[in-house]
């Protein structure tokens, strides 16, 4: 394992997106072609499968270090309804842009902390979202809730709206690396907040817990997992903390590299909890995920319809996915387009009757032939080519970049496709970058991405 380690612990991209945002193409890009883009998508799917929202609530009242999220640090809370008022203005401007009532499949709202937000204006932004849509028949509503601020209140007025999924961020238990990641809290309070939200009716409960954090032992992620184990959410996000200080600024600049754990060190953390969740019935959905048999992610994934954008992965595909609020990202199919990030900028904006976009990308033939070979990897471990929509000029190259990943017994290679073998899940994220034509043909001159392992 240690061989395999050293040789594919590289950089490289998470892919919620092909191409990846450094990767996107802007000398091609406009707002008028993503206008285009987004009629067309939203003529083609709307009432066939309806579409996706994403509302990013950039607000926190303290910085935690592993995050790699848009945020905005304040206790000011006077900022929550000209925000809100925002976002609404925003879905006002897309709404005026579609040729129908949108139906909404899926609504997720991240942050930030959304729970930074009160319950009434929460409650006030899905109503004032569903005064201009509707709910699909089989629609999730879900939001992200931080354990040492969410209430009964928060959990109830979005069941009332509608909401049935809540994630939580827990990280680790341990106080040490609580502390190293400014992220304190405490079991009882994570043992409330999941209990409450069953309580009320809430039909999938889910908890993040990262690995390969500052300080982090082995013995601490068994530790969180028995924990994590007494309350048995539905579903689980175990990721890998990506340590990019060059990105993220001085959050991640107040622990050195010597605090964190060794390459084998931080693949033990993984395989060691991987193996403690498939003990109490756990399964490991395509990456960094696991669902028990109940959860609508592992219903998917048996039946062939997990997807994956940049909500990461999802229940179900959309087609065309909108992003509100400051940086967040849309996506038409066709193209993509990522919101200004700063709040002044993104209000006024809105204020303006401008669609707040700066930058995004318009895919060409072959984006959108490698976009699905890579969305294929990422939610079934396998893809094939055998069909002209899904061959392109560049296979050749692909199948020598993957020939070291087949001698090393992670893939196998067919006539007509590839199957990532279960020995070689660790490094799905290598196998995808073997596709990944934009990055073979320019090398990223500084450090872009996490290390893949």
């Amino acid at each position: 394992m240690c061989s395999l380690l050293q040789k594919y612990n590289i950089p490289g991209p998470r892919y919620t997106s092909y191409p990846t945002v450094p990767y996107w193409n802007m000398e091609t890009f406009s707002g008028k072609k993503w206008e285009a883009t987004l009629k067309k998508s939203f003529k083609e799917s709307n009432t066939k499968e309806g579409i996706s929202l994403y509302i990013h609530l950039p607000f926190c009242e303290s910085m935690c270090t592993f995050c790699g999220c848009h945020k905005r640090i304040t206790k000011r809370h006077d900022v929550e309804l000209p925000y809100i008022n925002s976002v609404l203005k925003e879905w006002q401007l897309y709404c005026e842009l579609f040729s129908d009532r949108p139906i909404v499949k899926e609504l997720h709202i991240g942050g930030g902390t959304p729970t930074f937000f009160s319950p009434e204006n929460l409650k006030m932004l899905i109503k004032g979202i569903f005064e201009r849509a509707e709910k699909a028949e089989d629609y999730e509503l879900s939001f992200e809730g931080h354990p040492n601020n969410t209430t009964q209140e928060h959990l109830q007025a979005l069941f009332d709206v509608g909401f049935r999924r809540v994630s939580y961020g827990v990280q680790d238990y341990n106080k040490t690396v609580q502390k190293a990641i400014h992220r304190v809290q405490s079991f009882e309070n994570v043992k409330n907040v999941t209990e409450w939200a069953r309580k009320i009716g809430y039909t999938s409960v889910g908890h993040d817990i990262i690995f390969g954090l500052p300080h982090q032992k082995l013995e601490h992620v068994i530790d969180t997992i028995a924990m994590t184990k007494a309350l048995m959410p539905d579903r689980l996000a175990f990721y890998s903390y990506a340590h990019v200080p060059w990105l993220k600024g001085n959050g991640q600049r107040g622990y050195k590299d010597a605090d964190l754990p060794t390459v084998d060190e931080k693949r033990q953390q993984y395989e060691t909890g991987k193996k403690l969740l498939a003990e109490v019935g756990y399964t490991e959905i395509g990456m960094d995920h696991f669902a028990l048999k109940n959860d609508s992610l592992y219903q998917s994934m048996v039946t062939e319809k997990l997807h994956r954008n940049f909500m990461g992965y999802t229940a179900s595909k959309t087609q065309l996915m909108v992003g509100l609020g400051a940086s967040s990202i849309s996506d038409s199919w066709y193209s993509f387009a990522q919101n200004v990030k700063s709040i002044g900028e993104y209000t006024h904006l809105v204020a303006n009757g401008i669609i707040p976009i700066y930058r995004g990308h318009i895919l060409t033939e072959e984006d959108s032939i490698i976009r699905k070979h890579i969305l294929n990897l990422m939610c079934h471990m396998e893809t094939y080519w055998q069909e002209t929509e899904t061959n392109f000029d560049g296979l050749s190259q692909v199948l020598e970049k993957l020939e070291p990943m087949r001698k090393d017994n992670l893939i196998s290679i067919h006539k007509n496709g590839i199957k990532v073998a279960r020995k070689g899940r660790p490094y799905i994220r290598n196998v995808c970058m073997a596709f990944d034509l934009r990055l073979h043909r320019k090398k990223p001159e500084t450090r872009l991405f996490s290390m893949t392992v």
